[in-house]
């Protein structure tokens, strides 16, 4: 099964983007947050950049949770 990216459902603080990188390549999720940061203030492409991830990258489908019995 081909792995695909997507903007994370639960580990979102904005768009869920660096959620989502984070489960794509199976790193914490602040570790991602923390390197956009860092570029955000090294060159304020990060922004723009993090915009564009926003708008490409697809929601997560969303996975009904089976009731507790």
């Amino acid at each position: 099964m081909k792995k695909r990216i997507y903007r994370s459902r639960d580990e979102r603080v904005i768009w869920g983007v660096c959620g989502g990188l984070g489960k794509y390549f199976d790193v914490d999720p602040t570790l991602i947050r923390i390197i956009a940061v860092l570029t955000l203030f090294c060159a304020f492409t990060g922004i723009l950049i993090y915009i564009i991830l926003a708008i490409i990258i697809p929601l997560e489908p969303y996975e009904p949770q089976s009731p507790i019995d």
